[in-house]
């Protein structure tokens, strides 16, 4: 289990700004191997504004965003291995979206590394809402630069 400075400094390595980044806190992190965090959608994103107005609802394809930024925090901390450059969400296997939150609630979010082939890393986990309901599982692929 990683030490909360190994966590914070994990979070700090995702590439994405502010406005896109899919994880609040990182609250498990064994690197390079499994990882769990969480997020909270507060009510205030642009992207609400037209999904949907007047019931504003986590999209689906961002849910799918936030496991591809958690598996990227996977693949950047094995353990003796260099990070990847450019690392990007290059595949979505198996997806299931089962459910969403709204404003105020919370994704928890828990994936494992599952292979490594080259720059290519193989993600699998499940996104979970605040009451352990099952909204998201899959893999998903992503790809790097040596």
């Amino acid at each position: 289990m990683a030490s909360a400075p190994d966590l914070f400094q994990a979070l700090s390595a995702l590439p994405h700004g502010a406005e896109f980044r899919f994880i609040d806190e990182l609250t498990e992190l064994e690197p390079g191997v499994a990882a769990k965090a969480c997020w909270r959608l507060k009510g205030s994103e642009t992207f609400l504004r037209g999904h949907f107005p007047d019931a504003p609802l986590m999209p689906g394809v961002l849910m799918i965003e936030a496991l591809a930024q958690l598996g990227g925090i996977l693949v950047q901390t094995r353990p003796g291995i260099s990070p990847l450059k450019n690392l990007r969400l290059t595949a979505v296997r198996q997806i299931k979206i089962l459910g969403s939150i709204t404003p105020g609630q919370s994704l928890h979010l828990s994936a494992k590394l599952d292979a490594v082939m080259g720059t290519l890393g193989q993600v699998s986990g499940e996104i979970r809402d605040d009451a352990g309901h099952v909204l998201l599982n899959g893999a998903v692929t992503l790809a790097g630069e040596l």
